[in-house]
């Protein structure tokens, strides 16, 4: 009996998780789809709390999943990831190393399917879950600032992605 409620209590979670996002009382802000030539790469859905402003994103705890349309390593993720920070902000080659360290230790390779997931926690850092599994966390505040402004920051290489995953938020 015992594994059976424990499969129902894990069933409930995945669909509260499915409903809400993967942060308590969070609220889908918006999704969006990232194509380069034609090829998917990844469909992104922000989860916001019920203060969430886009203008101070970095103030607020969320939760950016990125669900891969395709196969990618996970330290060319990490490459990719430091390459758009460099966009964002301005940062020492000392902390970029640092991060690019963190993000590659903690980055896995990625197939169809497959989700990533940031939870910013303002003034800490970054939680990340791999298919709703825990990864491990950069705990440095810069650092959740200046990478979910990959997706968040005016500065954004992609503007269309970050005004579709923004549609919901207040300004």
């Amino acid at each position: 009996m015992c594994g059976l409620l424990a499969w129902t209590s894990i069933a409930f979670e995945a669909h509260a998780q499915h409903r809400t996002g993967p942060l308590p009382g969070a609220r889908l802000c918006g999704t969006a789809r990232l194509a380069v030539l034609g090829f998917g790469i990844y469909t992104a859905r922000l989860w916001v709390g019920p203060d969430f402003r886009a203008t101070a994103y970095a103030d607020h705890a969320f939760a950016l999943e990125l669900a891969y349309l395709r196969s990618f390593d996970g330290q060319a993720i990490a490459q990719r990831s430091l390459t758009e920070m460099q966009r964002i902000a301005e940062f020492t080659p000392a902390q970029g190393q640092a991060w690019l360290a963190d993000m590659t230790r903690l980055f896995p390779n990625v197939g169809e399917g497959d989700r990533l997931t940031g939870i910013h926690q303002p003034g800490a850092g970054v939680r990340f879950l791999f298919n709703d599994r825990p990864l491990g966390e950069v705990r440095d505040p810069e650092f959740g600032r200046v990478f979910m402004g990959i997706w968040l920051s005016p500065g954004t290489s992609e503007p269309t992605l970050r005004s579709q995953l923004l549609a919901g938020a207040r300004p």
